[in-house]
């Protein structure tokens, strides 16, 4: 690995020589090499819960930037949930600008900081690339979820955040439930609107599944709680410790607000519905991924409910959140660390560097397997993870091929705490206490909604994972926007 240092010189050198042309072509401009991220070597991140990647340097930024080619439709900006000013932004970064960069960002989005850290920009804006399809090679693309962090980064370490303008106060009041990436969108748009906004979260900390879900690794918390105290600054107020259903029922808060947003996500985990699932020392990545990011558990000595002592730890699933899981484990101290997965590594569903850097930091894959049962020892606790081979047969419903058991080739992975991570589903609470009101769910447990987030109550609207499903930071911005626009609408044409 090449330190941040030199591939900041190597950044420069090459950006000094660009400068010189007078009007660089997109030949010019296509001869530049992709800006490597800066990161923490692999053998030194295993053992800290720092961030991995360290962020591009100035002339690192720069240099990405010089790399995109303008084009005319903006096949990037089509491609974002959020409709972000890709080419227009990249442009400022590109010519210097920084200021004039976050100013167009902050025009779509209030999370460019979270956004440029766990969107997955290469099946989104970086997909449609014009740079990526030109050198026939995706990974290729322009970096611009990488140059977005860059210029949050460097607005926030400045110390001069930008906030937007807020209208003249209204009368009208919004309860927003939740207080992930779509109810904190959501808020924010409200209130530049001049409503009265207040959000509701269950746990003693705001952001939702940024906030317990992401590891710190990968998402620092204090970036987070820098863009919840955005908010607060904006005067939303922010209200911890409720439950929704138990602190107030929806019917309370349709009584006592002229709008309500659920942003209440898919919280609930998966099980896989095998023998030993009920053993102790087995984990939803829900339960360990929160303990260890909101409760801080791998503080053995002063968390209230640290986590056990690991030592080998099977993790099932092949998404981002079993690579959280499974790196977590790593830096809590287990000696070894193993992905099960029933398909092979090009069907697996997390972003591919989330992939590598787990592989970096010593996660053992056992590809085109899955569990069949957990085992326990003579003292009921888990000793191992009986798993049978699979081989791929034809694609199914999904497009990927669906796994196909091969028969007797059963074997044991000896472990001492397995971790379920294979998805969430909604949280039945707000569905069992508003069923006299009429709030229609689908057979799912999700709530039904139209395209502005309309639920089938008049003043309440819907966004994020409980509409959805689980899915990303960036698509459930993008339905809080188109839901804020809807509620924004309905409160200027209701009467005071």
């Amino acid at each position: 690995m090449k330190t941040k240092e030199e591939l900041n010189q190597a950044a420069q050198d090459l950006l000094d020589r660009f400068r010189k042309l007078e009007n660089p072509t997109p030949r010019d401009r296509m001869a530049i090499p992709p800006q490597e991220m800066p990161s923490q070597a692999p053998e030194v991140r295993r053992h800290n819960t720092s961030e991995v990647a360290l962020g591009y340097t100035e002339a690192q930024a720069v240099l990405e930037a010089n790399r995109c080619l303008h084009c005319a439709n903006e096949p990037c900006r089509g491609s974002c949930p959020v409709k972000l000013p890709i080419r227009d932004f990249v442009h400022a970064i590109a010519e210097g600008d920084f200021p004039g960069a976050i100013s167009l960002i902050k025009e779509q989005s209030l999370l460019p900081a979270v956004c440029g850290r766990v969107c997955p920009q290469e099946k989104q804006c970086q997909s449609s690339c014009t740079m990526g399809k030109v050198l026939k090679d995706p990974s290729r693309a322009v970096a611009i979820g990488r140059l977005e962090r860059f210029v949050a980064d460097r607005e926030r370490e400045s110390g001069a955040v930008e906030l937007p303008q807020i209208a003249p106060a209204t009368v009208k009041r919004v309860a927003i439930v939740g207080s992930g990436p779509a109810s904190l969108t959501v808020a924010a748009d409200t209130r530049r609107a001049g409503h009265d906004v207040t959000v509701f979260e269950a746990f003693h900390k705001f952001g939702g599944v940024m906030q317990y879900g992401i590891p710190e690794f990968r998402l620092p918390k204090a970036i987070v709680d820098a863009e919840v105290n955005h908010l607060r600054t904006l005067g939303v107020h922010l209200e911890p410790n409720f439950l929704a259903g138990r602190t107030k029922t929806l019917a309370e808060l349709v009584r006592e607000y002229d709008a309500v947003f659920l942003g209440i996500g898919a919280g609930l985990p998966k099980f896989m519905d095998m023998p030993g699932e009920n053993l102790p020392g087995v984990f939803s990545a829900n339960e360990f991924l929160t303990r260890a990011n909101l409760m801080k558990a791998y503080d053995r000595e002063h968390a209230a409910t640290p986590l056990p002592q690991v030592r080998r730890v099977a993790v099932c699933g092949g998404g981002n959140v079993a690579m959280d899981a499974a790196r977590t484990a790593l830096r809590i101290g287990a000696e070894e660390v193993f992905l099960v997965y029933r398909r092979s590594r090009a069907e697996m569903p997390a972003r591919a560097e989330e992939v590598e850097h787990a592989e970096g930091e010593g996660v053992k894959f056992h590809l085109l397997c899955n569990p069949k049962q957990i085992l326990a020892d003579e003292q009921g606790q888990v000793r191992a993870l009986e798993c049978l081979r699979y081989e791929l047969g034809e694609p199914d419903a999904s497009g990927r091929r669906r796994p196909v058991p091969v028969s007797g080739s059963e074997f044991e992975l000896a472990v001492d705490t397995v971790i379920i991570a294979i998805g969430n589903v909604s949280n039945p609470l707000i569905r069992m206490t508003s069923e006299e009101l009429g709030l229609e769910f689908n057979q799912k447990g999700l709530l039904v909604c139209d395209e502005e987030g309309h639920t089938s109550l008049p003043t309440v609207f819907a966004g994020g994972d409980i509409v959805s499903g689980a899915a990303t930071v960036i698509l459930a911005m993008g339905q809080g926007r188109v839901a804020a626009a809807a509620i924004n609408k309905m409160l200027r044409t209701s009467p005071d």
